[in-house]
């Protein structure tokens, strides 16, 4: 699971802010287990200390900014993404300005410098944050979700209306390898159009081609690209850094759309929500992991996708259940976890992906095969839809979502049944129907 990591020896880097186009020094300490990362303002009286935390962000505008009594530090996600990276848990940064410098407008020079110090692992157990249940947040077409993972992985959507940057999509389990090679070098980016604007408003007064991307109307301002998906790459650094202001590394899928600072911080504020109000809420490490509260998984025989693959004769792109319990001989429950590469999303709409109801139907409808077909006297049947009634859509299921379905038998024959679906998103309901299935022989 990992030891806790600080650096070996101090080392120092300078450069300007992206925003206040001021010159910053900052120097990197190493930290003994458990203290965490915190910046000093080695420039105010008192030197005043700002942990990196959650609780301690005062801004998300154009960066996110941390601070505490009103002592603040600006554009702290990139420099947190490196320290993500790298696996470093604690240290601690000097700096004698209120903003970190914008570097190349990515997170490589942070990484190579504090490589150059050396990376050293503690005889202490790396803490985690594990998610066993979806955490989601959503505000108009933005919409973040975090589903169970075994490991951090990060799927990110992209979707502006522009000639030149419109959607792009970047998926990767985050490894410090996977890290270094495929995201910490996507620097920033804005529209040209913004430049003015943003000026007049006191920022991006650092900001130049040799650290930042710019698009225009009709093609990229800077010379070339890093990757030619580099700017949702960089999206992706930003959620990284933010979402290591949690003060743990996480396990689970970070599902992000149209993702954001605001948006960032704001699913770190849920996950954080969990983390505080857990019945075990204790600092917890690698050895002792700390869980969200759940809806009880109920006890069963489980069928997985290769078994249910042998009951029913759906396959991609028509399978839509992942795993079936059978709770007891009338009723089970199965699982629908969707992704934004289902490939109904393509049509099912650009820059609004929403789950088509009828595919929530047939989702249940699978289920309720499994739970018939799973008796050993009828493997040899192929159940077929004959009528659906009753059905009721209650809310829109998004890439992210995990599908919770219940299923009960109503009415058992020898030639088919009746069958009362409930789709579920975390304890609210999303859709219900019941389903009338005649039985013939393979």
């Amino acid at each position: 699971m990992g030891q806790q990591k600080t650096i070996e020896r101090e080392i120092s880097y300078s450069g300007i802010g992206l925003h206040t186009g001021v010159k910053t020094k900052i120097n990197f300490k190493p930290a003994p287990p458990d203290s965490g990362i915190k910046f000093i303002r080695i420039d105010l009286p008192g030197q005043p200390v700002i942990e990196a935390n959650i609780s301690n962000v005062v801004g998300i505008k154009r960066g996110t900014t941390i601070g505490k009594d009103g002592v603040e530090i600006h554009t702290v996600e990139h420099l947190m993404a490196a320290f993500y990276g790298l696996g470093i848990d604690n240290l601690v940064i000097e700096i004698n300005s209120k903003e970190l410098p914008v570097a190349d407008g990515s997170s490589l020079p942070f990484l190579e410098v504090l490589k150059k110090s050396g990376v050293k692992t503690q005889n202490v157990p790396k803490k985690y944050f594990v998610v066993n249940q979806p955490i989601e947040f959503s505000k108009g077409d933005k919409q973040l979700v975090v589903l169970p993972y075994d490991g951090f992985k990060v799927s990110c959507t992209i979707d502006y209306n522009h000639p030149v940057l419109k959607t792009q999509f970047f998926s990767s389990v985050i490894t410090e390898e996977n890290f270094e090679r495929e995201v910490a070098s996507s620097r920033t980016f804005c529209f040209d159009y913004e430049i003015e604007e943003l000026k007049k408003q006191g920022l991006a007064r650092g900001g130049t081609l040799e650290n930042a991307v710019v698009v225009g109307e009709k093609g990229i301002h800077n010379k070339n690209l890093r990757f030619t998906d580099e700017f949702v790459r960089h999206k992706v650094l930003d959620l990284i850094g933010d979402l290591y202001l949690l003060g743990k590394c996480l396990k689970g899928h970070v599902i992000a759309i149209k993702c954001g600072h605001p948006s960032n911080i704001a699913l770190a504020k849920k996950i954080n929500e969990f983390m505080t109000s857990s019945p075990v809420s204790k600092e917890v490490s690698s050895s002792s992991i700390l869980e969200m509260p759940k809806k009880q998984i109920p006890e069963g025989k489980i069928f997985d996708i290769n078994e249910i693959q042998k009951l029913i004769p759906h396959r991609y792109p028509f399978l839509f259940v992942d795993k079936i319990i059978i709770v007891e001989e009338k009723k089970a429950v199965g699982f629908k976890n969707v992704t934004i590469n289902e490939n109904f999303f393509n049509g099912h709409f650009p820059g609004h992906p929403i789950m088509p109801g009828v595919l929530i139907v047939e989702s249940m409808a699978q289920a309720s095969c499994v739970l018939f077909l799973s008796r050993p006297d009828l493997r040899n049947k192929i159940a077929y839809f004959m009528a659906i009634r009753e059905a009721k859509f209650r809310r829109p299921v998004f890439p992210g979502d995990q599908l919770r379905l219940e299923v009960e038998i109503l009415k058992a024959r020898a030639r088919g049944g009746i069958v009362k679906g409930l789709a579920y998103i975390g304890d609210k309901l999303a859709a219900e129907a019941e389903f009338m299935f005649s039985l013939v022989d393979k």
